[in-house]
């Protein structure tokens, strides 16, 4: 039963996601608190079931499969969330949710066909810093008494520290995304000879 453990806290990852996105959205300084304390929860959950699935030795398909589409699923909601709020700009999150929408694609696709999926240590790393800087803008937005970080849709915005952080996160997920692809190329070589068999014959 204790082998469970890491998936089951992955699994309530996702589950504790639209409770954040639901006070958060409530938009007031109570529930913005708790939409704050639940992301750190489910943020925490990240560590956690990876820590206790090295220590159990415990690893499977399912989990490995799961584990970084609920840290997709974390942090896009978050990233789309502050994006309608107006504190960072829609298109850098399209550009990060479609980077993940195609990588997950690539590895259902691998899943089906048995394939192993290589995860390099960089998309880690761009993983710890999307959630690094989650938590600064959510716990800036704690004290109102500071400067309001909301956008103007003005040439200023590009010099305040939220859309400065995230171009950042942006390219690292960019760059993240390519190197993943550079590393599992030979799934998309064998995706394309299938797509062009099918066309042609």
């Amino acid at each position: 039963m204790s082998f469970a453990i890491p998936n089951t806290l992955t699994i309530s990852r996702i589950l504790l996601t639209p409770f954040f996105a639901y006070y958060f959205l409530l938009n007031t300084q109570d529930e913005r608190l708790t939409a704050t304390i639940i992301f750190f929860i489910a943020a925490f959950t990240d560590w956690l079931d990876g820590f206790l699935a090295r220590k159990m030795r415990y690893a499977t398909r399912m989990g490995q499969f799961l584990d970084p589409v609920a840290d997709k699923i974390l942090v896009s909601t978050a990233l789309a969330i502050l994006a309608y709020s107006s504190y960072i700009y829609v298109w850098m999150v399209v550009i990060i949710i479609v980077r993940d929408v195609l990588l997950t694609a690539l590895r259902i696709y691998a899943m089906q066909h048995g394939k192993v999926i290589i995860t390099s240590s960089f998309a880690k790393w761009k993983t710890f810093f999307q959630m690094g800087f989650l938590f600064a803008v959510l716990i800036y937005l704690n004290f109102p008494e500071l400067p309001n970080i909301k956008l103007l849709f003005t040439k200023e915005d590009y010099l305040m520290w939220p859309t400065i952080s995230a171009a950042i996160v942006t390219l690292l997920t960019i760059a993240s995304g390519a190197h993943y692809l550079i590393y599992n190329r030979s799934h998309l070589i064998e995706i394309f000879r299938r797509l062009t068999k099918r066309w042609f014959h």
